[in-house]
């Protein structure tokens, strides 16, 4: 969906603004509906029942696009409602692969890379099928992917609690009570400002390498460059995590992303610059994606797990995303150079936020998340 929508929008004469309008849509849904599904999961304990309705549910409103000639308005009611129900699928899965983990949460980056691994599949191949064939048989093919992801998740068993893992301490404080806690409530806004940033890179990545003669097999090479250096990261995140703190991982890959964004902004025209600053992709996502899950299962008790990830999903991914692609689509009409500049900016504040406001304390100890940012404060 990321690199090849705004091709495929751009196919249907909509112009930067219209992209964006259109891009924010499809994140905005993330803002309620990832809620909306995880009180359902959390509520019904069915997260994999969940999962396949929404999978299947996504390809009901895609399949509209098959037909051609939409207006901007029904292109929008498309979006949204592919999102709402695709919404169902992402934050109840990163649940499920916790409770199934357990005590083992440290190798949940290795198998997220394996979605990584897809995505490089994919994006290769579609690039190069994109330039020979026509970028008009994008919907199809994002039609079967969405089946595919359905029968997938069929043989998924769905997980089951057991007490001995249940968070007890954790479960005095209810899900918004501790939502509401002013450095819980900051950490949520440093995944918001990063994902913020990402907004003009999901957005005008392809249009920018387009801009500078770059061919589409090319574009879609550079996209799977940034997806291999986030699997090699994903792989060595257990032993990062061994090594560094969830804070310094944390302002690490948003100093990373504060380079990769000046990079783009200044030397789009650049190979070589653009190979290295697809290879920064490791930290400024998976790297930060890591240490973000990772703080979210130490916050929250396991059985409102679901309403956690998707509370991270709606805040980073959803209002995020939306005003990152709208955003970054009003600023583009300026010049390709101010999006990316603009993404450097909100990602230097973020990591700002955790330099001042976040000790390790926070992510060493979940009670105690008001103490030690008032002690922050008073230093």
């Amino acid at each position: 969906m990321v690199p090849y929508l705004p091709l495929y929008l751009k196919s249907l004469n909509l112009n930067a603004w219209h992209i964006g309008i259109l891009t924010s849509v499809m994140a905005g849904t993330k803002i309620i509906a990832p809620n909306i599904w995880g009180w359902l999961a959390d509520h019904s304990g069915r997260r994999m029942l969940v999962i396949r309705m929404g999978c299947l549910l996504a390809v009901l409103p895609f399949l509209l696009l098959l037909r051609g000639n939409h207006s901007l308005c029904s292109l929008a009611a498309i979006i949204f409602c592919y999102s709402f129900f695709w919404n169902a699928v992402l934050a109840q899965f990163e649940a499920v692969t916790l409770v199934h983990l357990r005590e083992e949460a440290e190798r949940y980056s290795r198998i997220r890379l394996w979605g990584s691994i897809g995505f490089i599949v994919a994006v290769a191949s579609f690039g190069w099928f994109f330039d020979r064939v026509s970028i008009a048989f994008f919907p199809a093919v994002v039609t079967f992917a969405l089946l595919a992801i359905f029968v997938s998740s069929c043989v998924v068993k769905e997980p089951v609690l057991v007490e001995a893992h249940i968070d007890h301490h954790l479960e005095d404080a209810s899900f918004w009570q501790r939502v509401s806690q002013p450095s819980v409530a900051i950490f949520f806004g440093v995944c918001f400002f990063m994902v913020l940033s990402h907004g003009s890179y999901y957005t005008f990545f392809s249009l920018l390498m387009e801009k500078y003669h770059h061919s589409r097999t090319v574009i879609g090479l550079l996209w799977s460059l940034g997806v291999v250096a986030e699997v090699v990261l994903f792989w060595y995140m257990p032993r990062l995590l061994s090594v560094f703190s969830v804070r310094n991982l944390l302002l690490l890959c948003l100093s990373m992303a504060v380079l990769r964004w000046l990079l783009l902004a200044t030397f789009p025209q650049s190979m070589e610059t653009m190979l290295f600053a697809q290879c920064l992709h490791a930290f400024s996502f998976a790297g930060f994606h890591a240490g973000a899950i990772e703080t979210v299962r130490r916050l929250f008790a396991i059985r409102q797990s679901g309403k956690a990830q998707a509370f991270y999903s709606a805040v980073g991914y959803g209002a995020g995303n939306a005003l990152g692609a709208l955003g970054s689509g009003a600023v583009w009409q300026f010049g390709s150079f101010w999006p990316f500049f603009t993404s450097a900016l909100v990602c230097a504040l973020a990591a700002s936020l955790v330099w001042r406001y976040l000790p390790d304390a926070f992510f060493t100890g979940a009670v105690s998340t008001e103490k030690s940012l008032l002690r922050t404060l008073r230093r």
